[in-house]
């Protein structure tokens, strides 16, 4: 008989507050459910929003963090497809399998890794040989990385204000990097040159609207596409000259990775 268990967790109990990290109770795995053992977690910036207050979602008490990885540490009934020991990544979101969504080839709405991987091969189908670029190197822009180098890219560029994330990029499979303040001319320039016309495939992962805008014309005229993985604030709009896509450009956008095997 499964038992309740307690573990530490950084737990926030109201808006701004320092988080505190307290002893909490975990309940067994009811039917259909998993009971995970987390070892790692990345910080997501919608963590900081709903922390900030201004989340009209947020609710308090909180446990923040829908990054993880983890072991599975024990399954309730009816669980088939994973066990006891086994290393996972779960999704934030209830999966039901039952509905429009779920049942679409296209996508089930149901982060992290995920997210940035799922983008590049699912939203974007990144394609072999071709020339790939990342705004952002947080989790979600590695995994993009990840991504683009499953798909057999030729050229992964890294480009981010921090240079000293450089360095781990190389292992998430990126080839170039771009600190943007080092160039006087915008960032869309400098890729244009370094690309000779432009990116076949680039991924915004940072949720500011500027450089979704940077990204989509950094791409190469007649088939360049540009992925929006980032979420701006809330009341935020994107904005580029209609050229930009009469000439052939494409301008998309993912949700967790687009479709998702569902596992449970």
């Amino acid at each position: 008989m499964l038992l309740v268990i307690t573990c530490k967790a950084a737990v926030a109990w109201g808006p701004k507050d320092i988080l505190k990290i307290e002893t909490v109770n975990v309940s067994p795995p009811q039917s259909h459910e998993v009971r995970i053992k987390i070892l790692y977690t990345a910080v997501c910036h919608t963590d900081a929003y709903t922390l900030s207050g201004q989340d009209p979602e947020g609710l308090f008490p909180v446990v923040l963090g829908h990054e993880g990885a983890g072991i599975v540490e024990s399954v309730g009934d009816d669980v088939t497809i994973v066990k006891p020991g086994d290393h996972v990544i779960p999704l934030y979101i209830p999966q039901c399998g039952e509905c429009k969504f779920c049942k679409s080839p296209k996508t089930n709405l149901c982060c992290g890794v995920p997210t940035g991987y799922g983008a590049a091969l699912n939203t974007a189908k990144v394609e072999n040989g071709s020339t790939c670029a990342v705004w952002g190197l947080g989790a979600v822009g590695l995994a993009v990385g990840l991504g683009c180098q499953a798909a057999g890219a030729s050229k992964i560029i890294g480009i981010d204000l921090n240079p000293t994330k450089f360095e781990i990029a190389r292992k998430f499979g990126f080839t170039d990097f771009v600190n943007p303040k080092d160039h006087e001319k915008p960032i869309q320039e400098v890729l244009i040159e370094l690309t000779d016309g432009g990116l076949d495939f680039t991924f915004e992962c940072v949720g500011n609207v500027n450089t979704m805008r940077a990204a989509l014309e950094s791409c190469h005229k007649g088939w360049g596409v540009s992925t929006i993985v980032g979420v701006a604030g809330a009341g935020q709009e994107i904005s580029t000259r209609p050229f930009q896509l009469v000439t052939g450009r494409v301008w998309k956008g993912t949700a967790f990775g687009g479709k998702i095997t569902i596992l449970i």
